[in-house]
């Protein structure tokens, strides 16, 4: 399993913290250094959609005016753009096998 995350999201700690006690193992990649493969981009948007695989309250998505944009881009395009710019990946970004899963919900 690979997880994709930033060191400072609480989010991704909060992932990483429930996969450490649950005893899973992972490989931890620093999204912003090494965002996720351009395969991977394209499997995540086919599967999920656009908007779910971005970071949509990030400040780059906004500052690129995406939201305004991501409906018409072409998913070449988009996948370009993510893996450029790793902010733009809505994190945790965890590959397992075939499965791939954006975001984190902590269930109670």
């Amino acid at each position: 399993m690979k997880v994709y995350q930033y060191k400072k999201c609480g989010t991704c700690r909060k992932a990483t913290k429930q996969l450490d006690q649950a005893g899973i193992t992972y490989q931890s990649i620093p999204i912003r250094e090494q965002p996720p493969t351009k395969t991977e981009l394209r499997k995540a948007i086919k599967l999920l959609g656009k908007r779910v695989v971005c970071n949509r309250s990030g400040k780059d998505y906004r500052e690129l005016g995406l939201s305004k944009k991501i409906d018409d881009m072409a998913v070449s395009d988009l996948v370009e753009l993510l893996h450029a710019n790793g902010n733009l990946v809505k994190r945790p970004f965890i590959v397992d096998g075939e499965k791939i899963t954006v975001g984190f919900t902590q269930k109670v």
